[in-house]
C-alpha cells in the first residue's frame, strides 16, 4: 500500500514538473515561484515513500573509470548519507564524487543525468546507489523517476579577446599563453572541469634536450626524434608540422617547468614510443597539467572558464571567424565574441562511434571499430570541432587515420589497471601463454596482433622489479597490491602459479619467460633483434636481466579506441585551412581536433608534447590576430 502511495505521488510530481516546464515560453526569472513547486512537490513524492527503507548502512561494489565502493546510509524515510571510496581520475571524475552523493541526498531521487565527460564515474555512483537502495528494500525504478527541474537561464552575450573552445591539454596550453601575451581569454567547456583526454592519459611527453647527457648516453637526438615520428607514421604526417613537434618540443618542456610542473627524474620509453625520450610528471595521469595551468589561473587575472557550455557553431563574419554560438548548461543560448582570434582545441572522435566507423572505411585497417570495441577517451570526445569547423569549410585530412592500443581495460577500456611502468620490463602473452609480437614497435603493429589472438585478449607479463614492495603505484596511482585485491591484476611466487590463476598452459608461459630472459642477457647476438624484432631489453646492465625476479604478476589487456590522428588541416602557424587550400581568418587550432601531423601511426608520448607545442603557437598567434 505504502508503495502504491509513493508511485502515485510521484507521478504527480512528474505531471506538475511537466506542467512547469511547459511554461517556459515566459522569462527565465517569472518562473522562481513554479520551480520551487515543482521542487516541492518532488520531494513530498519523495517523503512519501517514508518507511520503505529498512534503516542501515549498506554497500556496492560497482566500476567507474576504477573500482569504486558506495556506502549509503538510510533512515525510515530518506537517505541520510554516501560516501564514496574511489580512485577515479583528477579533474574528471574526482568533482562528480565531489558533487553527485549530495545531489542525490538533495533530491532523494536518482533521476541525475550523467556528468558529460564523465559519464563511467556518474553512472557507476547512480549504480552503487540503487544496488544499496535496492539492499535496503527501497523502490529504485520510482527514485529514477525523482529528477531536478531544470530552469532555463538567460541568454548571455560574452566578449574576451582570444576565445579557446575545448579545456584539454592543447586548450589549457592556449589559453595560458594567450594571457602571458596579455590577453583576456574565455574557454568554453562542454564538461564540468578542464582535463579533457589529457587528463586520462599516462602523464609523458616526449622531448629530446639534444646535447643533454641523457640524450648522448641514448644516442637520440632532435633528428632521430623526427625520423621516428615521420616514418612511424608511415610518412604521412606533414614534414613540417613533424619537424615543428620535435624541435620545440623541449622548450615546451622548460615552459611546463617554468609554470612550475615536476619532473621525475630520468626518461622512459612509453609503449608504441620507440626510444626513450619520456618525461614523466610527479603527479599521476595527466593531472600535472591540470594543477599547473591551474595554479597559474590563480596568480593571474583575465582568464575565465565557461564549464557546462557546448560551443554548437563557429561565428564567421565577412569570411572571418570572430566567435562561437554555444548552448548552456540550461539549454540557454551563450554568444562568445573574439577581439582577436578563435583557438579549436575540442580533441578528437574517439567516443564517436558513427563517425570513427565511417572513416574506417577509407582505409580498413581495423576489423571493426563498432561499439564492441572501447575507448580509452572521456565520454565528451565526439567529434564536435571538426564537425564545426568543417561547416565554415576547414578542410579534413587523413581521417582514416585511427589508434588502437593493445592496452585497454577488459571492462571499461580505459588504461587505467595497467600495470607496465616501461616497455623494458614486460611481455604479452596470449590466452596460450606464448608471445605474439614485438612488444616495443609500433601500436597499430601490436593492436593488429592482438586481434588475432584467442578472444582478442591478452596478458601483461612481468615480475616485481617495478613493485619491489607491492605498494608502488602504476602510471595511473593505483599500487599494484589494490589491483590484485581488486581481481584487477594477478600475482603469484611462481610463474606456474600465475599461468594457473590466468588459465594459460604453464609450460608456455614458463618456456616463454625463459626464451625472453635470454635475449635480456645477449640472445644470440648482443643487439640484435628476437624473433619478432624485439630489440628493447630490462637493461643488461642490471644485476637482474629480464622478468626473473618473483613474485610475479600479470593483467588482462584488450584493444581499445585511443587517438584519432586525422582532423582539421593546419599550417606550421595553426592557422586552419579550407578546403581550396587557403586560410581561415582568425581560426586556429591545437590538439587531437587536428589531423596530419603524426600520420598513419602515433608513436607514444607524441601527443602530450603535440598539446604544449602546437596549442602555445595556437594561443600565441591568436592573441596576436587582428580582424
Amino acid at each position: 500500500m505504502r508503495k502504491n502511495r509513493r508511485i502515485a505521488a510521484l507521478a504527480m510530481a512528474a505531471v506538475l514538473a511537466g506542467a512547469m516546464t511547459g511554461c517556459q515560453s515566459k522569462p527565465a526569472d517569472t518562473t522562481t515561484a513554479a520551480t520551487e513547486a515543482a521542487t516541492e512537490a518532488a520531494t513530498e513524492a519523495a517523503t512519501e515513500a517514508a518507511g520503505t527503507y529498512t534503516p542501515g548502512t549498506y554497500s556496492a561494489t560497482v566500476t567507474g573509470m576504477k573500482e569504486m565502493t558506495v556506502t549509503v546510509t538510510f533512515d525510515a524515510d530518506a537517505i541520510t548519507d554516501i560516501q564514496l571510496e574511489h580512485e577515479e581520475t583528477p579533474g574528471i571524475g574526482v568533482p562528480v564524487c565531489d558533487t553527485m552523493p549530495g545531489q542525490i541526498i538533495e533530491l532523494q531521487g536518482l533521476g541525475i543525468d550523467a556528468v558529460s565527460g564523465a559519464t563511467l564515474t556518474s553512472n557507476a555512483i547512480l549504480e552503487g546507489v540503487a544496488d544499496c537502495v535496492e539492499q535496503a528494500g527501497g523502490d529504485v525504478e520510482a527514485l529514477k523517476a525523482v529528477k531536478p527541474e531544470v530552469v532555463k537561464e538567460a541568454d548571455e552575450e560574452l566578449t574576451a579577446d582570444v576565445v579557446v573552445i575545448g579545456a584539454g591539454g592543447a586548450g589549457m596550453a592556449a589559453a595560458v599563453t594567450a594571457n602571458q601575451a596579455g590577453k583576456s581569454v574565455i574557454v568554453i567547456e562542454k564538461t564540468a572541469s578542464m582535463g579533457g583526454n589529457t587528463a586520462l592519459a599516462g602523464g609523458a611527453l616526449n622531448a629530446v634536450d639534444e646535447g643533454s647527457e641523457e640524450a648522448l648516453a641514448r644516442d637520440d637526438s632532435v633528428e632521430f626524434h623526427y625520423q621516428q615520428t615521420y616514418e612511424g607514421g608511415d610518412e604521412q604526417g606533414d614534414p613540417e608540422l613533424v619537424r615543428k613537434l620535435v624541435t620545440e618540443a623541449y622548450d615546451g618542456v622548460e615552459w611546463l617547468m617554468d609554470l612550475g610542473m615536476e619532473f621525475q627524474p630520468g626518461l622512459f620509453t612509453v609503449t608504441g614510443g620507440m626510444w626513450e625520450r619520456a618525461h614523466k610528471p610527479v603527479e599521476p595521469e595527466g593531472s600535472g597539467f591540470f594543477k599547473t595551468y591551474q595554479a597559474y589561473m590563480d596568480e593571474h587575472d583575465g582568464i575565465t572558464m565557461k564549464y557546462e557550455t557546448t560551443a554548437k557553431h563557429l561565428i564567421m563574419e565577412d569570411g572571418v571567424v570572430t566567435g562561437v554560438e554555444c548552448e548552456g548548461k540550461t539549454g540557454n543560448k551563450v554568444t562568445v565574441t573574439a577581439n582577436n582570434g578563435v583557438v579549436l582545441a575540442t580533441g578528437g572522435f574517439g567516443r564517436n562511434v558513427e563517425m570513427r566507423e565511417k572513416y574506417n572505411e577509407e582505409t580498413k585497417l581495423w576489423p571493426t571499430l563498432d561499439e564492441s570495441i572501447p575507448s580509452t577517451n572521456t565520454t565528451a570526445i565526439t567529434g564536435d570541432g571538426i564537425i564545426m569547423a568543417e561547416e565554415v569549410g576547414a578542410q579534413l585530412v587523413q581521417m582514416g587515420n585511427i589508434q588502437l592500443l593493445p592496452l585497454g581495460d577488459p571492462e571499461t577500456g580505459s588504461l587505467s589497471g595497467n600495470i607496465e611502468h616501461a616497455v623494458e620490463s614486460r611481455i604479452f602473452v596470449n590466452k596460450e601463454g606464448n608471445r605474439f609480437v614485438n612488444e616495443g614497435g609500433r601500436r597499430d603493429e601490436m593492436t593488429l596482433a592482438l586481434f588475432e589472438q584467442p578472444d582478442t585478449l591478452m596478458y601483461i607479463i612481468m615480475d616485481s622489479d617495478g613493485y619491489p614492495t607491492g605498494d608502488e603505484v602504476n602510471n595511473f596511482n593505483e599500487t599494484i597490491n589494490d589491483l590484485v585485491a581488486a581481481g584487477r591484476a594477478y600475482k603469484a611466487d611462481t610463474l606456474e602459479e600465475l599461468a594457473e590463476q590466468i588459465g594459460v598452459p604453464a609450460e608456455n608461459l614458463v618456456a616463454t619467460v625463459e626464451e625472453y630472459n635470454r635475449h635480456c642477457l645477449g640472445g644470440d647476438l648482443e643487439g640484435q633483434p628476437d624473433e619478432f624484432g624485439r630489440t628493447l631489453f630490462t637493461d643488461t646492465a642490471q644485476e637482474n636481466d629480464g622478468i626473473n625476479d618473483a613474485p610475479y604478476y600479470a593483467a588482462a589487456r584488450v584493444p581499445t579506441v585511443h587517438h584519432t590522428m586525422g582532423g582539421v588541416k593546419i599550417n606550421v602557424n595553426t592557422e586552419v585551412i579550407d578546403t581550396e587550400g587557403n586560410v581561415i581568418p582568425g581560426l586556429y587550432a591545437a590538439g587531437e581536433v587536428t589531423g596530419g601531423i603524426h600520420g598513419s601511426n602515433r608513436l607514444g608520448g607524441n601527443a602530450l608534447t603535440d598539446t604544449v607545442v602546437f596549442g602555445r603557437t595556437a594561443g600565441e598567434n591568436a592573441a596576436a590576430f587582428e580582424r
